[in-house]
This record gives C-alpha cells, structure tokens and sequence, in this order.
C-alpha cells in the first residue's frame, strides 16, 4: 500500500487530476445506476418510463436553451482568452442565464401549448428549466477546475451531489402521489442547492455579466455545432419519448431500464476514450497515424469483450436491478449493448475528422443518424413495439459509425498520404464476428446452464491469458501518462 501512495505522489499533478476526473465520470454515472433497483421498485415500469422521457426531453431542450456553451467553445476560450479568464467565465454565466429567462419566459407565455408538446406538468416544466441552468452553472465551473487540474474540489462536489441525489428522490417518492414528478424534483433541488453557489463565485471573479466580444464569438462558435450536438442527443435519446408516444409508459419504462444497464458500458468507453485521445493527437501530429491501429484494435477488443459479458448475464442483470415486471427488458439488452461498441468506434474515427477540423463531416454524420433513428422509429415501432427500438438503434449507430469510418479515410487520403489507422478488413470482420456472437447469446436465454458453462469458459480463458489481459491493460494505463508529457 506505501508503494501505492508513494507511486501517487510521484505522478504529475496533469496525471492525477485525469485520474480524478475520471472517478468523477464514474462516481456520477455509476451511483446512478447501482440506485437504479431501488426506483424500478419505488416506481411503477409506466411511471419509470415517464420519468426517463422526461430526462429524453431534458437532453434534447438544453440544447436549445442554452446552446451547449459549456463544452467545447467554453473550453477552448478559456484557452484563447486566457488573460481574461475570469472575465471569460463570467460572461459566460451571464449569456446562459440570460438565455434561460429568455425561455422560461416563452415558456411561461405558452405554457399549454408546451406542456401538451412534450406531455409534462407545469411543475415539471418549470423544475427542467432550472436544472438546465443549474446543470450548466456546474458544467461551467467543473471545466475551469479541469483546464487548472484543480480535482479536489471538483471530486469532493461530485460525490457529495452524486450521494444527495438518489437519498432525497427516494424521501420524495416515497412521500409523494405524483411519484414522477417527485422524482424530478428531489433532482432539481439537490442541483440548485449545490450549484447555484457556483454562479455567484465566477461572476464575482470576473464582475462582467455581459461583454459583447465574448458573447459573439461564443455564439458564433457554437451557432453552426447545434446540429451535431442535437443530432447526438437526439440519437440516444428519440427512441424512449418515440416509445411512450406510441407504445405506452410502461413499454417505455421495460425499454428504458435495459437501455440504462446497456449504457453502463459506456463508462468503459469514457475511460479508453480519454485515455487514447491525447496519444491518438500525438500520432496524427508526428504523421504516425499507422501506429495507431494495434492500440486501437485492443481497445476495440476490450469494448466488445466487456458487452458480450453483459449480454450473457442480462438476465440476472434485469433481476437485480428491477421486479418481474422488466423482465423482458432483457431482449432489449443484446443490440443496445452492440450499439455500445459501435460508439466507440465512432468516438475513434472522429477524432481524425476533429483533429483536421473538418467540422462538416462531422455535422453530416450526426445528422444522417438522427433522422434515420427517428425515421426506423416510426415504422418499426408501430409495427413490433419497444422491442424494435433496439434493433434500430443497433442498425443506426452501426450506419454512424460506417459514415464516419469513410469521412475519416477521406481525411486520411487528403492529410496522411492514404494512410489507414483501421484497415477495413480487420475492422469489419471484427464488428461483424462481435454482432453475430451478440445475436447468438439471444438465444441462451432460456438455458441457464448453457449460458453458465459459457460463463466458465470464458473464465478459464480469462484466466489462461491473464498475463497477456494484464500487459495489454498495463500498455493503455502507460498511452495515458504518455499523452500528458
């Protein structure tokens, strides 16, 4: 254990702070999901499917309300305008408040008109907007600790938010009618409570609510991104409001627990990605993209090796975390888990067209996605239910990431002289024997002992090639001390 702490210290503090932030990402999504048991029984599986169209539709109207000034033009001004950082962030608070009264008011002007668009309550309209702008005020202030490496405050907000969540949703809906609607807003209070402190410390570092520079380059950065950033959201998230429109609350409620428990998955993405994404950098930079193709090819592997685990024990997965009444959510495991994979590879391919700035490659994508998703939505399920949606889901992120995959070899022929970090054979033998093996294990599902004699295969191999497993993960672990140097 002293070798432990004394390797810790030893580590840049650009190091530690990437590890930290990274036990952020993991504490904020991961309490969530070791809560989610305890709601599936709290909550009936039509109101479980109400409040995940709720935060469907949360995602979705951020976009427009604040227009996702937190990410990437926040980040980069706070680069670009370094000598006015302070002055920086609070224009930016200033901006998005601005733009959320701005909305609360339409809103308030109309709000029948609203509330019959997207199905919600008054209450529950109100209580979105302020966790918008509470989200965003975190958002803001989390990015700057990230830009300094200042983790330790940062980790100790996340916990303390990441614990105080589920505690006061679950002393709301047990005392509540509207479990729903209580739900909600246990979440707003816990946010605006934690983070509306954050507002008033940038704003009293930089004293400038409104600078007419800051403003039109941040809107005129991130105007022309609304596409993609709707187009992601809307891609992960179209299918459960599609669901309750057409198929009911409680099919959305069955579709949304095994889209949860898929997405877990998706931690593991994070992970790589953050780990991978500044060594990937370094190797288009030094025109060494060739090199990246091993790396990359492992995590692949690691990716589909942890979603096939998943897809085998998603029946005992659905117990755990939810009564009988989800039960069929396991069917829905299988192609979303894929899609997970697919991600990943999107996430890979991207990261050439990011690096070149070929901004409209990006946006081109994204949006093809979107409107395919929500095109096989409606056809298929009218035609066979919630099920369909996982399978649509599947198709349209395996249609993401092909696009991407040609964008990229275009930015590859133009930029590193033909070069192919993914040679198109290896890539797609593996995704395609990853699918196949996933459609199989579907039909495991009603021998247990065939799925458990599977189980221990796979631990006897785990176990023979536990000295390749560890170097391979011990190469990863090195690529992110390198991309810091």
């Amino acid at each position: 254990m002293n070798k432990v702490f004394q390797k810790y210290r030893t580590m840049s503090v650009q190091v530690r702070a990437s590890f930290w932030f990274l036990i952020c990402s993991f504490l904020q999504k991961g309490i969530s999901s070791l809560t989610t048991p305890i709601f599936t029984r709290l909550l009936t599986t039509d109101e479980y499917g109400q409040y995940n169209a709720f935060n469907s539709w949360l995602s979705i109207i951020t976009i427009f309300v604040t227009l996702n000034l937190f990410y990437g033009v926040y980040t980069q001004g706070l680069v670009k305008f370094e000598d006015e950082r302070k002055v920086y962030s609070s224009s930016l608070q200033g901006l998005t408040l601005t733009l959320c009264l701005a909305w609360t008011g339409i809103y308030l002007l109309f709000r029948g008109f609203w509330n019959s668009r997207f199905s919600l309550t008054t209450v529950q309209m109100l209580a979105m907007l302020v966790m918008i702008w509470a989200t965003a005020v975190f958002n803001f202030w989390a990015a700057e600790q990230r830009v300094t490496y200042s983790y330790r405050r940062l980790v100790l907000l996340t916990l303390l938010v990441s614990a105080a969540k589920p505690a006061v949703g679950i002393f709301f809906v047990l005392h509540a009618h509207d479990k729903v609607t209580a739900r909600i807003l246990g979440l707003a209070l816990v946010e605006i409570v934690a983070y509306t402190g954050l507002f008033f410390v940038q704003m009293a570092r930089g004293r400038v609510f409104y600078s007419a520079k800051i403003w039109r380059y941040a809107l005129m950065f991130n105007l022309p991104l609304i596409p993609h950033y709707l187009s992601q959201t809307v891609l992960s998230s179209a299918d459960r409001i599609m669901i309750r429109d057409m198929a009911g609350g409680s099919q959305a409620g069955i579709y949304s627990l095994a889209y949860q428990l898929s997405l877990i998955m998706t931690l593991f993405n994070t992970a790589l990605s953050q780990t991978l994404s500044p060594w990937i950098y370094q190797k288009i930079k030094a025109d060494r993209a060739g090199e990246v193709s091993q790396v990359a090819f492992l995590a692949l592997g690691l990716i589909a090796g942890a979603n096939l685990l998943l897809m085998l024990l998603a029946p005992e997965a659905v117990a755990v975390f939810a009564p009988a009444a989800y039960y069929d959510a396991i069917y829905v495991i299988p192609p979303v888990s894929m899609s997970v994979f697919f991600m990943f590879s999107y996430d890979l391919f991207a990261k050439f067209e990011f690096y070149f700035e070929k901004t409209f490659f990006i946006m081109a994508a994204s949006v093809s996605g979107a409107l395919l998703n929500i095109i096989t939505n409606y056809i298929f399920i009218q035609r066979y239910g919630y099920y369909a949606a996982g399978y649509t889901t599947l198709f349209c992120y395996l249609v993401y990431a092909a696009g991407h995959y040609l964008m990229m070899n275009r930015v590859c022929d133009e930029y590193l002289h033909g070069e192919r970090p993914f040679p198109a054979r290896a890539y797609w033998l593996m995704a395609a024997a990853f699918t196949v093996c996933g459609f199989l294990l579907l039909f495991t599902y009603r021998s247990r002992i065939l799925r458990y004699g599977m189980l221990l295969v796979a631990a006897v191999l785990l176990f023979v090639f536990r000295r390749r497993v560890r170097a391979a993960l011990r190469s990863l672990t090195a690529l992110r001390k390198a991309g810091k140097k």
